[in-house]
């Protein structure tokens, strides 16, 4: 189903970052937005890939700033966002009145409305957009996102994310979607160490674990993370590479404990957890998918 969606005022969209995340957003956009898209990325694999659903390869951030009047960004950090928009040839400088960047990345919340403020001062409006839920959400347009924007904003950019999301939720002003996604991820990988520990305790105790996650699932402890990460990573043993590793687990964790130090919160299971991830990065575990933790539980005496 195609959205037209000339009633924002937008007339061509701009994707910048087509990494596991990044692709199918852009490619949803494409199919369904009704727009021209023109998209960016050092590699070119994904470029080709998108050409098929008409998707303009462009050769250079800049280019992508002059051509679109919306555009995205799907990159792995903070830090590479930053570096993005203030690099020579990047968005700051390529900036025009009137436009929108919309940052569907995981970033700090200071670096995101630092970010907004230094973009505002070049008439361009920003919004911060997490988005949570697995790579097959984002190819199936189901994705959660979570938006900091002023309400009209907001309304403006909607449609657009509705492309490639099923839950979007406005959660206050600039930087408050990355709070929200923030605490999220904090709260699954919390809740993937207690599943971690239960699944060590039952295995040692003589209960067979998968007969633990099932009954668990028919409880009070039921939960996604049980589901999804438990049932379908833990039990069977299966933590892939280019799923959401370790590091990028890591990485968003920290995010979580600056936030925390930032609010004067003593976040304990957040600082256990992250104790667990460097363990599991000196162990060579680190590009693996984050619930790999388990084995390390596992294996404790």
């Amino acid at each position: 189903m195609t959205t037209h969606l000339n009633a924002s005022g937008f007339t061509r969209i701009g994707f910048i970052g087509l990494g596991v995340m990044g692709e199918p957003m852009c490619r949803n956009l494409a199919r369904k937005a009704g727009l021209p898209v023109i998209a960016f990325d050092l590699d070119a694999a994904p470029l080709q890939r998108l050409a098929a659903d008409g998707v303009t390869a462009a050769g250079s951030i800049a280019q992508v700033a002059a051509s679109a009047d919306v555009i995205f960004l799907s990159l792995p950090s903070g830090e590479v966002v930053h570096q993005l928009v203030h690099q020579p040839g990047g968005l700051l400088e390529g900036a025009r009145k009137g436009q929108v960047v919309v940052d569907l990345s995981t970033s700090p919340v200071d670096t995101t409305r630092a970010l907004a403020e230094a973009l505002l001062q070049r008439g361009v409006l920003f919004a911060d957009a997490p988005v949570a839920r697995t790579r097959a959400a984002a190819e199936a347009g189901t994705l959660s996102v979570m938006v900091g924007a002023e309400p009209q904003l907001y309304e403006r950019i909607r449609p657009l994310i509705a492309c490639f999301a099923s839950d979007i939720t406005l959660c206050g002003g600039v930087g408050c979607g990355q709070v929200v996604k923030i605490l999220n991820n904090m709260v699954l990988f919390e809740t993937v160490m207690a599943l971690s520990e239960a699944k060590a305790i039952a295995e040692r105790a003589g209960v067979d674990s998968t007969l633990l996650f099932d009954t668990l699932s028919k409880g009070s402890a039921d939960s996604f993370a049980l589901r999804s990460h438990g049932m379908k990573a833990m039990l069977p043993g299966d933590f892939p590479e280019r799923a959401f590793s370790v590091r990028y687990a890591r990485k968003d964790l920290h995010y979580a404990i600056k936030l925390a130090g930032e609010t004067a919160v003593n976040a304990r299971g957040a600082h256990l957890v992250d104790e667990l991830f460097g363990q599991a990065i000196a162990e060579g575990l680190g590009d693996q998918y984050h619930p790999v933790i388990s084995r390390l539980l596992a294996a404790r005496r």
